[in-house]
């Protein structure tokens, strides 16, 4: 009974599945063995997401996994494959102890605006176009 447990033991240790969802040694760095680049993230994803682009593909939060940043028909957000790139999963990665959410965190990130970027060549400017701080609004009149 005791080599059966052993040998069960050992088996879970070194197999591929140990190391694709973390389990392996501790402070070993898993994301120098699995890689995954942004054109093999887009063919993984893109039978599942049809007009998927990947933005950016890093070591997520959370071991075992990478954070994929997409963009689908306008619009961006964080998705997760794991090492062994047989499951994807979205949704939130809390950070338990500091009581944050990371994935709204990256989401923030990848959607920000660069205000420079906006022309305002054709705006309407009111008060002083000198102004230290300013504000620009967006209105649709119709």
């Amino acid at each position: 009974m005791r080599k059966v447990l052993l040998f069960l033991i050992a088996a879970f240790v070194f197999s591929p599945v140990t190391y694709s969802y973390g389990f392996a040694t501790k402070g070993q760095d898993c994301s120098k063995c699995h890689t995954l680049k942004k054109e093999e993230a887009e063919a993984l994803l893109k039978e599942l997401v049809p007009n998927l682009k990947v933005l950016d593909v890093r070591q997520s939060p959370m071991k075992a996994a990478w954070e994929v940043a997409i963009e689908a028909g306008g619009q961006k957000g964080v998705m997760y494959v794991d090492y062994s790139k047989k499951h994807l999963f979205s949704g939130s990665i809390v950070d338990i102890k500091a009581k944050k959410n990371l994935t709204q965190e990256r989401f923030q990130e990848i959607n920000k605006v660069d205000v420079a970027s906006i022309p305002l060549k054709d705006a309407l400017v009111m008060g002083d176009k000198d102004a230290k701080h300013k504000i620009i609004v967006f209105s649709d009149p119709d």
